[in-house]
C-alpha cells in the first residue's frame, strides 16, 4: 500500500488547517471592521445664552480647545441667544453683536427660543440672514413675506456619523411664544410633540438623532416617554441646572442655568451604526482663565458704550428676590403716569438680584430689557381683578406685582389658575370693586391679558425702563428690601 511522505499531512488534516485559517482570517476581518465602526460624536451645546457677551472669549477658548481633539465637533444653541444686555439688545441692528460672536465661535444650528422674536419679524429675519448656522423650529411656520428661513431640521455629517437635529419652541398660553404677540403676527404655530412626530423618518435616516428644544426641563421630560426614535435632547428655556445629563426613558436630557455660566461636553459614542454610550459634562464657562483674543477684542468693542454706565440711583440695601424688583417697577409706573394702580407681569422681572451699589442705566435696561410702552386704563376693581388672574395664567403661572394697592390671592388645587383675589388700598381697606381705578401697566401685559374690560387703554407715549430711570433719577437713593405687594393665602 502507497504510504505519503512523513513531511505531508493526510489530505483531510489539510483541509481541517485551511477551514482553521479561513475562520482566523474571517474573525481578524470582523474584528477589525467592527474596530472600524466604532466612533464617537462630540457636541458642545449652550442654552439661554440671553446676551452674555463678556462669556464669548472664554466660551470661545473652550470651542477652540474641544476641536483640536475633536476636529468635527458639533456646537449647537438652544435658543434664546439674546434680549439680557441692552449693549446686545439696543445695538443699531438689535442683536447683531450675538450673531457676529456666534459666527465667530462657530456654532452650527440654533433653535428658536421665545426671546428670538423681541425685536420683531422683520428683525429676526435680518438676523438671520447674518447669521452663518442654521435656524431650526419644526413648530414654527412664517409666511414666505417675512423672510425669516428657518428649517424645521437639518442633518450634520459629523467624522462620518449622520447627525439629524430638530428644533422646537415652547408655546405660552396664549398659542405662541412668550414674545410680546405682534412680533408674530404672520407666524403659526403647532404644539412641539405634535410637530416633532412629523419627523420620525429621521430615524432610518440617521444614525443620531436630536431633538434640540426650548420647551423646558419638565416637558423635556414629559415628552421623552413618546420620543423612542429620539437619542438626545439638548434643552432650554427654564434655566435648569443639570449635572451633567439625565436619562430619561433612554434619552439623555442635558440643560444648564442661563448666562452662560456653564455648556455642557456631550459624547455619544457608536457602534455599527448605533448609539451605545452617551455621556455629558459641565464646563463652567466662568472658571475659565483662558480666552480667544480676536473674541475678546470684538467683545470690548461691541460692549464700549459710555452711555450706559451713567448711574441713575444708589441702591441702599441688597435685593434679592423678584418682588422686590417688581415693586421697584411698579413704583417708577406709578409715578410716571399718576394712575391709581400699576401692574408689572412677574415674567417681565429680568434682574435676579441688585446688590449694594449705584444703578446704572445698563442696569435697568437689563432689568426690563424689552422695549415696552406704558399703558393706561379706566377699569373697575372687578375688571381689574380679571386682568389679575389672566396675567398669571399667560405669563409662567406667577402672580403681578402691583403698586397702589395690596393683594391677596388664592390658587386652585392646580396650581394654574387663580381662584380668589382680595384687592386692599393703601389705607389697608378693601377697595371698592364698583368703583373705577386708573391702572398703568406695559403693552405686553395689555396684550395677553383679554378680558371683558370696557377699556382696552391707550398707550402714553412713555417706555417702561425710561419710567424706571426717570424715578431712580428723582429718589437719588433706594430701599427696597423686603417689599411686596401681594400674598398667596393658603387654603
Amino acid at each position: 500500500m502507497a504510504t505519503l511522505p512523513l513531511h505531508q499531512p493526510p489530505m483531510n488534516s489539510l483541509a481541517m488547517i485551511k477551514k482553521l485559517l479561513f475562520t482566523l482570517l474571517a474573525v481578524h476581518f470582523a474584528l477589525a471592521a467592527g474596530a472600524q465602526e466604532k466612533k464617537e460624536v462630540h457636541i458642545l451645546s449652550a442654552n439661554d445664552m440671553h446676551a452674555a457677551i463678556e462669556c464669548f472669549p472664554r466660551l470661545c477658548f473652550v470651542a477652540d480647545s474641544l476641536r483640536t481633539l475633536y476636529p468635527d465637533l458639533l456646537v449647537l444653541s438652544a435658543g434664546d441667544n439674546r434680549s439680557g444686555d441692552p449693549i446686545n439688545d439696543m445695538y443699531e441692528i438689535p442683536a447683531y453683536p450675538m450673531v457676529a460672536l456666534m459666527n465667530i465661535v462657530g456654532f452650527h444650528a440654533t433653535t428658536l427660543g421665545n426671546h428670538e422674536f423681541d425685536s420683531g419679524q422683520a428683525g429676526l429675519a435680518e438676523l438671520i440672514n447674518m447669521s452663518d448656522f442654521s435656524y431650526l423650529c419644526a413648530n414654527a411656520h412664517p409666511v414666505a413675506s417675512t423672510g425669516i428661513h428657518i428649517r424645521p431640521y437639518q442633518k450634520f455629517d459629523v467624522g462620518g456619523v449622520t447627525v439629524g437635529v430638530i428644533g422646537a419652541v415652547a408655546l405660552g398660553a396664549i398659542g405662541k411664544p412668550e414674545s410680546h404677540p405682534k412680533n408674530m403676527t404672520d407666524i403659526t404655530f403647532t404644539q412641539p410633540l405634535e410637530a416633532l412626530q412629523q419627523y420620525q423618518f429621521l430615524r432610518k435616516e440617521c444614525d443620531v438623532v436630536l431633538f434640540l428644544s426650548h420647551i423646558g426641563y419638565e416637558d423635556d421630560v414629559k415628552i421623552s416617554a413618546s420620543l423612542p426614535w429620539v437619542d438626545l435632547i439638548v434643552g432650554g428655556h427654564s434655566h435648569t441646572q443639570l449635572n451633567g445629563g439625565e436619562i430619561h426613558n433612554g434619552l439623555l436630557i442635558t440643560q444648564n442655568v442661563n448666562r452662560l455660566a456653564r455648556v455642557t461636553h456631550i459624547t455619544l459614542t457608536l457602534e455599527n451604526g448605533k448609539v451605545v454610550d452617551k455621556r455629558a459634562e459641565n464646563i463652567a464657562i466662568k472658571g475659565v482663565k483662558r480666552e480667544n483674543k480676536v473674541v475678546a477684542t470684538l467683545a470690548d468693542a461691541f460692549t464700549h458704550n459710555p452711555a450706559f454706565d451713567e448711574v441713575l440711583a444708589v441702591n441702599d440695601k441688597p435685593l434679592s428676590t423678584y418682588e422686590e424688583l417688581g415693586c421697584l417697577m411698579t413704583d417708577a409706573y406709578l409715578q410716571a403716569a399718576n394712575a391709581d394702580i400699576s401692574l408689572q407681569n412677574y415674567g417681565g422681572v429680568r434682574y435676579d438680584t441688585l446688590s449694594v451699589r449705584g444703578i446704572s442705566v445698563k442696569d435697568v435696561l437689563q432689568l426690563d430689557p424689552f422695549q415696552n410702552h406704558l399703558v393706561e386704563m379706566t377699569v373697575t376693581g372687578n375688571e381689574f381683578i380679571d386682568i389679575l388672574k389672566m396675567c398669571f395664567v399667560n405669563d409662567q403661572s406667577r402672580f403681578p406685582l402691583i403698586s397702589g394697592a395690596t393683594a391677596e390671592y388664592v390658587l386652585d388645587d392646580t396650581k394654574q389658575q387663580v381662584k380668589k383675589v382680595v384687592l386692599y388700598g393703601p389705607d389697608g381697606k378693601k377697595l371698592n370693586l364698583k368703583k373705577t381705578y386708573r391702572v398703568v401697566t406695559n403693552n405686553y401685559v395689555q396684550a395677553i391679558t383679554p378680558t371683558n374690560r370696557k377699556d382696552e387703554g391707550h398707550d402714553l407715549g412713555i417706555g417702561s425702563a425710561e419710567a424706571i430711570m426717570q424715578f431712580l433719577k428723582a429718589k437719588g437713593h433706594i430701599d427696597y428690601q423686603g417689599k411686596t405687594s401681594v400674598k398667596e393665602i393658603k387654603k
